[in-house]
């Protein structure tokens, strides 16, 4: 059952916040507000409706160009296997979307260069 009442308020709270950007690289993994959202698209989990995503390019102060993960085995040309803090993780290519810095949670970490490299890689292939 989808949650999309909740998911508002909480959307409504998370764009009142009046907080400054935090200092996000590219490489980074954050817990980030997706939300609760429409058929196939991904869905955040937990009440924060939040899962891990890539800082893929930032595109401006507090606004990113990210790639949501999971750690469900995927395989395919949509995902990139990346594997971070000894867990393995499927960046979705197929999902990537730009968010706001408000969205933003917790930093997890950050992916190591090979792991980076090969997330341009697959997204470079997919959207040529």
């Amino acid at each position: 059952m989808k949650k999309f009442m909740e998911w508002l308020g909480l959307k409504e709270h998370l764009h009142g916040g009046a907080h400054q950007p935090p200092h996000v690289s590219v490489g980074d993994i954050w817990w980030v507000s997706l939300g609760e959202n429409v058929g196939s698209e991904i869905d955040g989990k937990n009440e924060l409706f939040s899962r891990p995503v890539i800082i893929y390019k930032k595109l401006a102060h507090g606004f990113y160009f990210t790639i949501p993960t999971t750690t469900k085995t995927r395989v395919g040309t949509w995902y990139v296997s990346v594997r971070h803090q000894e867990k393995d993780m499927a960046a979705c290519l197929h999902q990537v979307r730009t968010i706001d810095y408000r969205r933003l949670s917790s930093k997890l970490g950050t992916l190591d260069d090979a792991d980076m490299i090969r997330v341009k890689e697959g997204f470079n292939n997919l959207y040529r």
